[in-house]
Parts: structure tokens; C-alpha cells; sequence
């Protein structure tokens, strides 16, 4: 499909933005993973999610990327998205926050969200910076 979208990108242009945003955000190891893991149930389901949640919304110029990581641990704590949040508390080292910053955002989610789920978050944030080195400008 090469519809243009509201800023003029085809759907082939907004795919390798999204690639682009999504390997710099998750990195290329885990986009390798997923892309390989890929089956014909879920190609149009990841070339959905690489034009439009990578090469739209995040992609868009009214947040940065800090920003948008926080917005996105505190949504999958509040509505408990457990499987999602380790591979996005990797992401959020990755855009610059710092392990406080993240046990900032947990302990702010729990006024919102509860107690259960900062709990929980917690301990999956634990696990993940066990086996994850920070970035230098997270240390």
C-alpha cells in the first residue's frame, strides 16, 4: 500500500521510520527476535504495529522519547500489561531514564493504580535490572 499519511509518508516510508524508532527504542536484538518469530497469522499484525505504534506515535515530534517511556510504563502498570513491561523498562534505560527515575514512576503509579500493581511492578523492574547493565547515562 503506498497511501500517504497525514505528513506525507507512504505506508513503506512510515514501515522503516517505524523500524527505525523501534530498533533504536527496543533494540535490534529484540526486533530481530520478534521479526524472525513472525508467522503468516501475525505479519499484518507486525506491520501494523511498526507503521503505527513505532512510525506514527512514536515517531511524533510533541514528546520525546524519555517521555514517551514514561507514559508508557505508567499505562501498562495501570492496566497490568505484565508482559509487556520488562522489554519496556529495557526500553526506558535505553531513552535515558535512570533505575531511580523508573522506581519514581512505579511509586507514582501505585497512588493511581495501586499497590497490587506497583507491587508487581517492582518486582518485575527487580529482575530486569538484575540482568540488564544501565547504559551510562543511567548509572
Amino acid at each position: 500500500m503506498t497511501r500517504p499519511q497525514g505528513d506525507g509518508l507512504t505506508d513503506a516510508e512510515r514501515f522503516e521510520q517505524g523500524m527505525a524508532v523501534r530498533r533504536a527504542v527496543l533494540s535490534d536484538a529484540h526486533v530481530d527476535r520478534a521479526t524472525a518469530a513472525t508467522t503468516p497469522l501475525t505479519a499484518d499484525w507486525q506491520d501494523f504495529i511498526t507503521r503505527v505504534a513505532w512510525g506514527d506515535v512514536w515517531s511524533r515530534p510533541g514528546l520525546d522519547r524519555r517521555s514517551r517511556s514514561i507514559a508508557v510504563l505508567s499505562s501498562l502498570i495501570a492496566h497490568g500489561h505484565q508482559e509487556e513491561l520488562a522489554m519496556h523498562l529495557r526500553a526506558a534505560l535505553r531513552n535515558g531514564l535512570t533505575v531511580e527515575e523508573i522506581g519514581e514512576v512505579i511509586l507514582q503509579s501505585a497512588i493511581y493504580s495501586g499497590v497490587p500493581a506497583a507491587n508487581t511492578a517492582f518486582r518485575i523492574a527487580s529482575g530486569v535490572f538484575a540482568e540488564t547493565e544501565p547504559p551510562p547515562a543511567a548509572r
